[in-house]
């Protein structure tokens, strides 16, 4: 059974830090590339940051020299470190992984946890 575990969300001040995990089961993990999408209330989901197999990262626009999102291989595991939060970036933050290296190309997302940043 395929599983993305998110962790790490939680309430933060303007300024503040969070650091989100995800794990993940049943998945040749070293095979899929990974990504962190998240998701606004009356938004569409917007991607994050994206770190594929060849351990290269990149970022959306708004958290570009903010955030770092980061593979551990050998835990199964995505992070994505959130500096110098703002109000905006409150948001459900979703794991995305995607087999890019298999023919269908098969797509996994975890439940998504939340970040509320606010004074």
């Amino acid at each position: 059974q395929v599983q993305l575990v998110e962790s790490g969300g939680g309430l933060v001040q303007p300024g503040g830090t969070l650091r989100l995990a995800c794990v993940a089961s049943g998945i040749s993990f070293d095979f899929y590339d990974m990504g962190w999408y998240r998701q606004a209330p009356g938004k569409q989901r917007e991607l994050v940051a994206t770190v594929a197999t060849d351990a290269v990262p990149n970022y959306a626009d708004s958290v570009k020299g903010r955030f770092t999102i980061s593979r551990n291989n050998n835990k199964n595991a995505v992070y994505l470190q959130m500096n110098s939060l703002k109000s905006e970036d409150t948001a459900v933050y979703y794991c995305n992984a995607v087999g890019n290296k298999f023919v269908a190309r098969p797509t996994y997302w975890g439940q998504g946890t939340q970040v509320t940043v606010s004074s």
